[in-house]
């Protein structure tokens, strides 16, 4: 009789097992979607509609989020979440590039003005 309980448990223990095992990954890849923030570029019309000062707002925002990811130690993440915060740094870098705009340089400027008057 303790042998057909001590089996039984054993049976009810390997199987536990074997189903915490399959469960691991599944619990892994929540966790990681729950750390990963989705960060999405505005398009041009809603930049173009933002005010001086909504964009300053925007352009702080981003600042502060980068350095909060700066001191972050990145040590204990996992891989995709690192790769997770490198995405979200692009998209923040292409976000804050289309908030400034575009500067032209003087050097450039120089050059601009000498090809159309070589042209003209």
């Amino acid at each position: 009789m303790k042998s057909k309980i001590r089996e039984h448990l054993k049976r009810t223990l390997h199987y536990s097992l074997v189903l915490a095992l399959f469960m691991l990954p599944v619990l892994k890849m929540q966790a990681a979607d729950v750390t990963a923030t989705t960060h999405e570029v505005p398009s041009k019309e809603a930049i173009a509609n933002m005010t001086k000062e909504q964009k300053a707002a925007r352009l702080e925002e981003i600042k502060a989020r980068v350095d909060e990811i700066r001191t972050m130690d990145k040590s204990t993440l996992t891989k995709e979440d690192r790769k997770a915060l490198r995405k979200e740094l692009r998209e923040m870098r292409r976000e804050a590039k289309a908030v400034t705009g575009v500067y032209i340089s003087v050097g450039a400027l120089i050059i601009i003005i000498l090809l159309l008057i070589i042209i003209i």
